[in-house]
């Protein structure tokens, strides 16, 4: 666990990953590593409520970058709530495209997260803090957490001793860090993310 009192580290891994990059329009080429949007969604998977927000502080990888290309299927259209509603069908055998995608094989991190209380939490922090330790120690989550895309499941628990960050310094240059919902719509944030002796240090602002 971190030093910090409000601060928990967790090991995420899993065979295949995709961090999709929103700048490729048709084919999906994942970020070299996770992003910290994927890695507060898993933690959220394992432990959520709406009296605390998490604040991914870093993130540190375990194994060797490695990408492989493999055709996914995909539909080339959308089925939307209007068209359903006013009678119309997708077909799915008449509409499914086969695409490239540029996925990540057999990843591993440490994560490392800042627990916040918000104002409304009655509770206090140490209960919720205690909580995401004891269903990551059991193994508990609310729904199954992925990498990136539902197929790629993503394994957790807590870290142990020996895991160490690889010998990897590198610029990764804009990454997507999170998404703002705000009254005017949804903007995307992004940081400049570089990677020093394996850690990616995600803290914006």
């Amino acid at each position: 666990m971190s030093s910090q009192a409000n601060e928990i580290t967790f090991k995420i891994w899993g065979d295949r990953a995709l961090f999709t990059r929103p700048e490729f329009k048709t084919e999906q080429v994942s970020y070299d590593v996770i992003t910290p949007s994927a890695a507060k969604g898993i933690a959220e998977s394992i432990f959520w409520k709406p009296e605390i927000q998490y604040q991914v502080i870093q993130i540190s990888i375990l194994k060797s970058i490695q990408k492989a290309s493999i055709l996914r299927n995909s539909l080339k259209s959308r089925q939307s709530y209007r068209t359903a509603q006013s009678g119309g069908i997708l077909e799915i055998e008449r509409d499914r495209t086969q695409r490239h995608a540029l996925i990540l094989n057999d990843v591993a991190y440490l994560v490392t997260i800042q627990m916040q209380r918000q104002s409304h939490a009655t509770d206090p922090l140490t209960k919720y803090l205690e909580i995401f330790k004891r269903r990551l120690a059991k193994g508990q989550c609310f729904q199954q957490p992925y990498l990136g895309c539902r197929e790629f499941v993503a394994y957790f628990s807590q870290p142990t001793d020996n895991e160490q960050p690889i010998d990897l310094t590198t610029d990764l240059g804009l990454m997507l860090h999170h998404i703002e919902f705000t009254s005017e719509g949804v903007k995307p944030i992004f940081f400049r993310a570089s990677i020093q002796k394996g850690v990616m240090d995600c803290r914006v602002g």
